[in-house]
C-alpha cells in the first residue's frame, strides 16, 4: 500500500462535509422545515401583486429553488451512500454470525445484475418448494436448502420404492 495516500477518513474536509450533509439531511426532513418551505412559497405568492409579478419576482423563487435542488441532490446522495454502507455492514455481520446463513451472501451488493437475478431465482424457487411442502416456517441458507431438498427427494423416492 502506498504510504503517501491519505485515507479519506483522515482528511478534514471529507469528514466535515459528511457531518454537515448528515445534519442537513436530518434537518431538511423534519416537519418544521417542510412547513417553513410551504410558508415561504405562500409569502412569495402573496408578494406577487406587490411586485406586479415582475421578472425579478419570478427570478427570486426560480434561482432559490434551483440552487437548493442542486445542492440537495449531492447532500442527500452522500447521506444515502453512508447509510447504505452502514446497513450493508450490519447485514454482513448478521450473515457472518449466523451459522445457518450462507456466507456467499456477504457483499452480495457487489454482484452484477445477472448474478443478482440468479440469486433471486434461487430464493423464488426455495419459496415455491416451501409452499409445496407446506414447510413455511423453516429457515435455510442457500447451501443448506439445496442439501435439504436433495435429502427430501431421496427419502421420498425410497418411501415410494418401499410401497411398491
Amino acid at each position: 500500500m502506498d504510504k503517501n495516500i491519505i485515507p479519506a477518513s483522515r482528511l478534514k474536509w471529507p469528514r466535515l462535509f459528511g457531518r454537515i450533509s448528515s445534519w442537513v439531511t436530518r434537518k431538511v426532513g423534519s416537519p418544521f422545515v417542510t412547513i417553513a418551505a410551504f410558508l415561504l412559497i405562500v409569502v412569495w405568492a402573496l408578494t406577487g401583486p406587490i411586485f406586479h409579478f415582475s421578472d425579478s419576482w419570478q427570478l427570486v423563487i426560480n434561482t432559490g429553488t434551483t440552487i437548493i435542488t442542486f445542492l440537495m441532490v449531492f447532500i442527500i446522495q452522500q447521506s444515502q451512500n453512508r447509510d447504505m454502507a452502514a446497513i450493508h455492514l450490519k447485514l454482513n455481520e448478521l450473515i457472518a454470525s449466523n451459522e445457518k446463513a450462507s456466507n456467499r451472501l456477504v457483499d452480495v451488493e457487489d454482484l452484477t445484475e445477472d448474478e443478482l437475478l440468479v440469486l433471486k431465482t434461487f430464493y423464488v424457487d426455495l419459496s415455491e418448494r416451501a409452499e409445496k411442502e407446506k414447510d413455511l416456517y423453516s429457515s435455510h441458507s442457500m447451501d443448506e436448502a439445496e442439501e435439504n431438498h436433495i435429502k427430501k427427494l431421496r427419502r421420498t423416492h425410497r418411501e415410494e420404492k418401499k410401497t411398491r
